[in-house]
């Protein structure tokens, strides 16, 4: 019922914002006789304002066109290389028409970003993409909002999210010989299970496995996500916050969390902060700081748009992750595709990188939460295991931004350069499988080497170079 309701509000309020968006303009205007009237700017600014709290945001793009690398200028062809119900694996491929570029190109690592399901759009890491592809050939899981699928697809569970990584893991691996995973946030707690589980099987894991910001443990420096977690019963989120998808989407009558209660969440964690970024946006339209008005639009285009999630998934991670702990406790059965539940174990982890980032100041996954990964993944190799607190860096500062750029992602780099294959034979045949993989003008400098001395390894020892390994068996 409360679905229904905010619908019927969003529609109604609608007209109402798309008026207030004309008059604004109407009053910006200096060749409009409303915009010769005194306090013209004044009356401008506050219509705009209103039609930007109204309005209703959609998903946004990547619009990532292109990039420079080492002066080049290389386009980006978006494209979808896997069509889940309810997820794309989405490729970011690049072009050159210029033969040294293209050569770097094909022989750069590849990665998979694993993005969050946790009511924003894979396009919140839109910096995190556009820095990557720099460097390395890009992929990202691209969830849709669950409203749009239709219950003919079927329910979606925290298990399928975790075959769903696999799948991509082996696609990447088919296609490439095999790849480095990042994960963001959320997506942290299902990559280690999807890892693990290949790892336990037998299968070739990844290369290397970076997680940023993630509640691989929510029991540590918890914040108000993991206590609003811990203090409610998996009844009560089951009965206050899942409800029925409206009639006027594909996914009607689908059990949802809908991402307007998870944006209503996100603004009651810093309320104050967000009324005054409005109100500086109001001041910036006054004084035409055009500058300023377009980054908070920016932002906020992209901070409102949200998705619906499937109760299922939902009500498993509050579960599994923040209520019972089930990976900390090694008390987690993930069902395979088969429908057989298989146990979660980290420890089988043995031939992947593990690099684990958090922000010093981050108040979704508090510090100790990602670091905790390393105490279960004791098959890995003291060397190969490294993890780097960010400097006066918050949630989103790990991911994008300035402290992105210029401190997390060079040590990101220096990582995944060093877990790839070294051999003369291991280069030779990446590029030849790029060759044939690639069509023409394609995708994808050998990496120019970056040292990791900024890494704090997780253990004691120093960053070790890995051999090549042989395909299947994980070496």
């Amino acid at each position: 019922m409360l679905y229904q309701i905010y619908e019927n509000q969003r529609s109604l309020i609608e007209p109402f914002s798309d008026f207030a968006q004309m008059t604004a303009k109407l009053f910006a205007n200096p060749l409009s006789p409303l915009g010769q009237v005194p306090m013209a700017q004044r009356i401008a600014a506050a219509y705009d304002l209103v039609h930007r709290l109204g309005k209703d945001y959609e998903k946004p793009e990547f619009g990532v066109r292109h990039v420079d690398i080492e002066g080049q200028h290389v386009a980006i062809d978006e494209r979808i290389e896997i069509d889940k119900p309810f997820c794309e694996l989405r490729r970011f491929k690049r072009f050159s028409d210029h033969p040294a570029t293209l050569t770097r190109l094909k022989t750069q690592p590849v990665v998979l970003i694993v993005a969050p399901l946790s009511g924003h759009y894979a396009t919140l890491l839109r910096d995190t993409v556009r820095t990557m592809l720099r460097e390395h050939k890009v992929y990202i899981t691209d969830w849709k909002n669950a409203r749009m699928v239709p219950l003919s697809e079927g329910d979606f569970h925290l298990d399928d999210y975790v075959n769903y990584v696999q799948e991509f893991i082996r696609h990447l691996q088919q296609k490439y010989g095999n790849c480095h995973v990042i994960s963001v946030c959320q997506p942290t707690v299902p990559v280690l299970a999807g890892v693990s589980l290949m790892a336990s099987r037998g299968e070739l894991a990844p290369l290397s496995m970076t997680m940023m910001g993630g509640p691989i443990d929510a029991r540590k420096s918890p914040t108000s996500v993991n206590n609003l977690a811990a203090q409610r019963s998996f009844e009560w989120f089951e009965n206050n916050v899942i409800y029925r998808v409206p009639t006027n989407f594909p996914g009607a009558g689908r059990r949802v969390y809908p991402g307007f209660l998870q944006h209503t969440g996100f603004i009651a964690m810093n309320p104050d902060r967000h009324a005054s970024s409005h109100y500086d946006y109001f001041r910036d339209l006054i004084k035409g700081d055009n500058e300023s008005a377009e980054a908070h639009r920016q932002f906020y285009d992209e901070y409102n748009a949200v998705l619906d999630m499937d109760a299922h998934y939902y009500l498993e991670t509050i579960n599994t992750v923040f209520q019972e702990f089930k990976l900390m406790h090694g008390t987690w059965d993930v069902r395979n595709e088969q429908g057989q539940p298989e146990r979660v174990r980290p420890q089988d982890i043995c031939n992947t990188g593990l690099l684990t980032v958090e922000g010093e100041l981050d108040d979704i996954s508090g510090c100790g939460q990602t670091r905790a990964a390393h105490d279960l993944c004791t098959g890995i190799a003291d060397p190969e295991q490294r993890h780097y607190e960010v400097p006066g860096a918050g949630h989103y500062g790990i991911f994008s931004g300035r402290r992105w750029r210029e401190q997390v992602y060079p040590i990101v780099r220096a990582f995944i350069v060093e877990h790839e294959p070294t051999s003369a034979a291991a280069q030779e045949a990446a590029r030849k499988g790029a060759a044939e993989l690639d069509d023409g003008d394609s995708d994808e400098t050998v990496p120019s080497k970056v040292t990791a001395t900024t890494i704090t390894d997780a253990n004691t020892a120093a960053p070790r170079r890995r051999t090549a390994r042989k395909p299947g068996t994980g070496e």
